[in-house]
């Protein structure tokens, strides 16, 4: 089925799908809900007890009326059921006020406290007989594109799942006995249009299992290639590395020394390295990368470093170039990124392919075929989780066919050893577990929505003290379902809230790249006092001057990328601080987030999000910038995780007794899930 021939599809419905990356009527059953509403028993607007979500049963004591204020037109009622009362409000809805009569009916929408009154804001309205079809129902709330709404969206979806067959079911029934496993077409129907709760979690299972399991097959498939590739390098001499050492103001860690004699030892061995240093924010392993670069070079070859933003990757070039400078170390640097100029990257590219260029840091450019390296021996991928697998590949796949490189890569997203060697198999696994001695610890607090105040007037205290500072929300725009601090809103907020010679920046997702960039370089040259963002700063440059980050909407994160974001403070000589601002009003959530007041160490919070990460726990508190699979969560999901790994080993080691046909098919699925991975760039 083609999606022009969806009811509802027109030239311009199709064009905005296709912006969202959705071609094909695969494409959009693959677009699994982000979350669902649930359709709960009404209440009585006397019964509110907390802000969520809710379904109110009643009727208006007078017509609701339409005014101007600040700039919003807002409809306004009171609606009651004979016992309690309850103020809605709709913004920039006045034809709302036509389609109300004095009958009883049923409102949805996102209830708030405002002083000691309730408010419904935006609700739905529903006829009776709506709302009995949709009770104890879960409907699914799809992620958005620009132009695309969730109606639109849920139609489109339903149309699609009216065919017999979606999808064709490759696990053999042994397999799906064995771990529990729905079948793939009732899996593909039942997360979007689930009758249960059970229905859904069954449906997530299975989903959730497919992915692990290509991805576990595409891991060993890496894990074959590299026991079967041998070491084409020489390497000796180690005077470089111990000048650079001597020349810098401070010790490495044990934990440094540690990894560089193993990345050492790879090298000097007759196998090809493979090797995954894991350390926190903060732990050096920057260092460490830059010294086996520096071994690679003076033993004669080429080594490459890819970054995943271009701000990280000019940060690396220019610490690169300060080091080799301060220790008297004459090789050559080059930066390879995309914003540079057709001139500059033919420069370069001539450079690196004359060998004039010994260590060469970019981005992803660096593995555009444009890019000819020679004897390339070493390629480092910085922020590991950024990367897949295949990229990975591509990226060792750019040296020589006959002397393929030694592979390091970087992480700094602490992950529980035992979901590590899972997810990382094919790789040797260091982990830099200290920090240096010099840094000072973070002073951490969670908050609720009463310390807003002192929380603005302790960042206006620090910016007069010359300090700067993160204000962290986890949406862009407003949404209709999830009442979250909004980036572009907050800025506003802020500037009223602060004194007007503090200068504030904005910076988000949804930006260019080069105004990303700019505002990054603006708040890293101390042009601005606070940056406003959403989590596109987990991975940016390093600013020693910011001392405070204040996140917004804290439990709405999990609390490994909460220590990721807290990881941009504290880099500096000054005493640095994280708020953690509460809004959920639950005690549970302020439980979770308390976790983060009492440690700095990302592992110890790591194995804390994996035991307190309880079943069921999928929506709102995903790790957003670690390893992004559809559905998938590696905390919430370790036991599928590790049932994929037992079934992708078994599948591979049977591949010998499969037919030609079951192996034909097995290939032609992992294939395009692979295709389908790079494109969304999930990992691989």
């Amino acid at each position: 089925m083609e999606l022009k021939e969806l009811k509802g599809v027109g030239p311009q419905t199709l064009k905005k799908l296709q912006n969202a990356g959705i071609f094909t009527a695969e494409d959009l059953i693959s677009r699994y809900p982000r979350d669902y509403m649930s359709y709960d028993p009404a209440l009585s607007p006397g019964e509110l007890e907390e802000e969520k979500v809710v379904t109110v049963y009643g009727y208006f004591l007078n017509p609701p009326v339409t005014r101007r204020f600040n700039g919003q037109q807002i409809t306004t009622g009171v609606f009651t059921d004979g016992m309690g009362r309850i103020t809605v409000n709709w913004y920039h809805m006045p034809y709302i006020a036509a389609s109300i009569t004095g009958n009883e009916m049923y409102l949805r929408g996102r209830v708030m406290k405002k002083g000691r009154q309730w408010v419904l804001y935006q609700p739905a309205i529903l006829k009776e007989e709506q709302y009995l079809e949709l009770l104890n129902r879960l409907m699914p709330v799809y992620p958005l594109k620009t132009g695309l709404t969730n109606k639109l969206m849920t139609s489109l979806v339903s149309q699609c799942l009216e065919q017999a067959e979606l999808v064709r079911e490759y696990l053999p029934e042994s397999f799906r006995r064995k771990y529990q496993l729905a079948e793939a077409n009732y899996a593909v129907r039942n997360i979007h249009f689930p009758e249960s709760r059970h229905d859904m979690l069954l449906a997530r299972k299975r989903l959730v299992f497919d992915e692990f399991f290509f991805f576990m097959l595409s891991v060993r498939e890496l894990k074959e290639q590299k026991q079967k590739s041998r070491n084409c390098f020489r390497f000796g001499k180690q005077e470089a590395g111990r000048k650079l050492l001597e020349s810098l103001p401070y010790s490495l860690t044990g934990a440094q020394r540690r990894t560089l004699e193993e990345i050492y030892r790879d090298m000097g061995s007759d196998h090809l390295m493979n090797r995954l240093v894991q350390g926190d924010v903060g732990s050096g392993k920057t260092i460490v990368a830059f010294l086996a670069m520096i071994y690679a070079a003076e033993n004669g070859y080429q080594s490459a470093l890819m970054a995943p933003t271009e701000v990280l990757a000019v940060q690396h070039y220019e610490s690169l170039c300060r080091l080799l400078e301060q220790s008297g170390l004459d090789f050559q640097i080059v930066l390879l990124t995309g914003s540079m100029t057709a001139k500059q990257k033919r420069e370069a590219c001539k450079t690196i392919s004359a060998h004039e260029a010994d260590m060469i840091i970019g981005t992803h450019a660096l593995i555009q075929e444009k890019v000819v390296y020679d004897d390339l021996a070493l390629v480092i991928t910085d922020e590991q989780h950024r990367f897949g697998v295949r990229q990975r590949a591509v990226f060792a796949g750019k040296a020589a066919e006959e002397k393929k490189p030694h592979v390091l890569v970087m992480s700094a997203t602490p992950i529980p050893r035992t979901l590590a060697l899972i997810l990382y198999g094919d790789l040797d696994i260091s982990v830099i577990d200290e920090l240096p001695a010099n840094r000072i610890p973070i002073k951490n607090c969670v908050v609720d929505t009463a310390y807003l105040p002192k929380a603005y007037a302790f960042i206006e205290k620090e910016v007069r003290k010359g300090r700067q500072a993160y204000v962290i929300c986890s949406m862009v725009e407003e949404s209709e379902q999830i009442q979250a601090e909004n980036v572009t809103d907050y800025t506003e907020k802020l500037r009223e809230a602060l004194s007007p010679d503090i200068r504030i920046g904005l910076l988000h997702g949804k930006m260019k790249a080069k105004e990303k960039k700019a505002v990054m370089m603006q708040f890293a040259g101390h042009e601005l006092d606070v940056l406003v963002s959403t989590t596109v700063v987990e991975v940016g440059v390093n600013v020693p001057n910011a001392t405070v980050m204040m996140i917004e909407n804290a439990e709405r994160f999990g609390l490994s990328q909460l220590h990721q974001l807290r990881g941009r403070v504290g880099r500096g000589a000054y005493q640095s601080y994280c708020i953690f601002m509460d809004r959920s009003g639950r005690k549970e959530k302020s439980e979770r987030l308390s976790v983060l007041e009492k440690s700095n160490d990302g592992f110890f919070i790591a194995s804390e999000d994996l035991r307190l990460r309880g079943p069921g726990d999928f929506y709102g508190v995903r790790q957003n910038g670690q390893l992004q699979f559809a559905l998938a969560d590696i905390y919430t999901d370790a036991a599928v995780m590790k049932q994929a790994r037992e079934a992708a080993d078994e599948i591979y080691e049977k591949q010998a007794e499969m037919t030609q046909e079951e192996e034909k098919q097995l290939q032609k699925l992992l294939s395009a899930y692979q295709e389908k991975a790079a494109a969304a760039d999930v990992p691989l």
